[in-house]
Parts: structure tokens; C-alpha cells; sequence
């Protein structure tokens, strides 16, 4: 059912403050915690996003652009797991071999459509295709954390600050906060709309991807193959602004250069998505990958 609404009085009405709202104040004061620093990058996705209409187009199914991000992020964080440690005591890092990552899926409640948090467990032994499956089946399913839900009520009566203390013991050890909450997180707010833009998350994760809006502007591409191989021309490429927010109580400034690096090379050779490619590097600056393949 709508919420209710008060008489309109004096030119504005008043309706109820959503549960779910409240508590995402709460993960908002939780995440004032730690500290985070932003890189803000540019990506091409020219041939990741050429790659994807194809493969729609010759398989009828549609296949994700942000399961690819999701796969070219886990990918890079598995070849260092530093990018995902979570603190154990005062002295200590966990270490995980896989990458849980939480995305956001737009799920119906309650009558109102709200992003629910969905963990893809493993992410990094999974395809593309596979993580957009996965998504696809989280949207199609029932909304999550129902029981749950049904309790916030009697959890709210419970002040504030001990609701957050209940939290922060809940999520101290780091095997329980990777099966609650996943280890990196991919936020998409920004693929509603063209154009450049960057978000700038609040976040409690180690690592946040988030991805902003997608412009095209005139690059500097450079021929790898022909009689002209490694000469320089201007294109007109598909631009992703990307912000990938870190811990950087855990993870320092090269590594975090390094790992962005990673990141950026699979995305603009279109890892994952099958055949390699073979056409103008995406980037005159950086060294063309050899296992890229093709995207949604």
C-alpha cells in the first residue's frame, strides 16, 4: 500500500520516513569510520560496449555491462588481495583468495522500488555472462531479507547509538562481515544518464567501484597491426568515468596506482568476453593486453 499522507497544509505534506531509509543512516554513521581516498579515472569502453551489442544481437540474450565491470574488478583484485583486506584486531589483515562483490540491484518493496544490496559470491570464477545471470535472477527474485525486515520495527526502538555499537561488533570479525556484506562493492548510479560524471561514494568497503556517466569525446588511439602499426590517430571513443574509492588505512597509494592500472587494461581490452581483440588500442599510453576479449 502507498504510504499515507497527511493533509497538504500550508503547501507541503508529510509521509513516513521509510525503515530502510533509517537504516542506511546508520550504515552512513558506520562508514564516517574509516578513511577513504578517491581516484577518479577514465576508461575507454568503446570496445566493450561494441562487444556487447554484438553479442545481444547474434544471441538474443542481453548481457550486462556492469556484470563485466564487476568481472574485470574481481579479476584484478584476485591477482592482489591486498585491494580486498579486511582489519582483524589492531595487528592483524584477513586475506581472501575470492571476491565477494555487493552490487546494488533495484528490487520492489513494500510497493516502492529501493537498490538492495546483492552479494556475487566468487565473483572471479565467474564470466560475464554468468554475473549478469546472477543479477538478472537477484532482480527477477523475492526481495530480500524479508524476515529481517519484519523485525526493524522493534529494532529501531533501540537507540541509535546502540544500534551502531550492535554493528560494529557484528562486522569485527572478517569471515562474518565477508558473508554479511561481501568484500568490494560496485555502485552504478551513474549508467541512468551520458555524459561525464564521477560519484563520490560514502563507502565502508576496502574498495568501491563506482560507476558514473559514459561521454564520447575525440581520443588519441594507436594502430597496432597494418603498415602503419603503432602509428596515432584522433577517434571519436566511448569515455567511462569511473571512481574507485579505497581504504587507505590498509591500502596505500602505489599499490592502489598499480591495481587501477590492472583495472583499466581489462576493461578497455574487453577481458572475459571472448574472442581477442584486434583492433586500435584503446590507449597510445599503455601497453595493449593480450587476453581481451570482447563485451555485452
Amino acid at each position: 500500500m502507498p504510504p499515507s499522507r497527511a493533509p497538504n497544509r500550508g503547501g507541503y505534506e508529510v509521509v513516513p520516513f521509510a525503515p530502510t531509509q533509517r537504516q542506511s543512516v546508520d550504515w552512513l554513521d558506520l562508514m564516517q569510520r574509516q578513511h577513504t581516498a578517491h581516484a577518479l579515472l577514465e576508461v575507454d569502453v568503446t570496445h566493450a560496449r561494441r562487444a556487447i551489442r554484438e553479442a545481444r544481437a547474434s544471441s538474443g540474450e542481453g548481457l550486462s555491462f556492469t556484470a563485466f565491470i564487476v568481472s574485470c574488478v574481481a579479476r584484478a583484485v584476485a591477482e592482489d588481495p591486498r585491494m580486498h583486506a579486511l582489519r582483524k584486531g589492531r595487528g592483524a589483515l584477513a586475506l581472501f583468495h575470492d571476491v565477494d562483490v555487493t552490487v546494488l540491484v533495484e528490487t520492489e518493496v513494500d510497493d516502492d522500488r529501493i537498490p538492495m544490496p546483492h552479494i556475487v559470491r566468487a565473483a572471479n570464477r565467474h564470466t560475464p555472462a554468468e554475473i549478469t545471470r546472477v543479477i538478472r535472477d537477484a532482480q527477477a527474485g523475492d526481495a530480500p531479507y524479508a524476515a529481517g525486515r519484519r523485525w526493524l520495527g522493534f529494532w529501531f526502538l533501540v537507540p541509535g547509538p546502540l544500534r551502531r555499537f550492535v554493528w560494529t561488533m557484528v562486522l569485527a570479525d572478517p569471515r562474518r562481515r565477508r558473508r554479511l556484506t561481501g568484500t568490494v562493492a560496485v555502485t552504478a548510479v551513474g549508467m541512468f544518464g551520458q555524459g561525464v560524471g564521477w560519484a563520490i561514494p560514502l563507502t565502508n568497503y576496502p574498495l568501491c567501484l563506482s560507476i558514473g556517466g559514459i561521454s564520447r569525446r575525440p581520443t588519441a588511439v594507436r594502430d597496432e597491426d597494418g603498415p602503419e602499426a603503432r602509428s596515432e590517430r584522433i577517434e571519436v571513443r566511448e569515455q567511462l568515468s569511473l571512481t574507485m574509492s579505497f581504504d587507505h588505512d590498509v591500502i596505500n597509494g602505489a599499490p592502489a596506482a598499480r591495481f587501477a592500472r590492472r583495472l583499466k587494461e581489462l576493461i578497455e581490452t574487453g577481458a572475459g568476453l571472448g574472442r581477442p581483440y584486434a583492433g586500435a588500442a584503446p590507449d597510445a599510453g599503455q601497453p595493449a593486453v593480450g587476453e581481451d576479449a570482447r563485451l555485452l
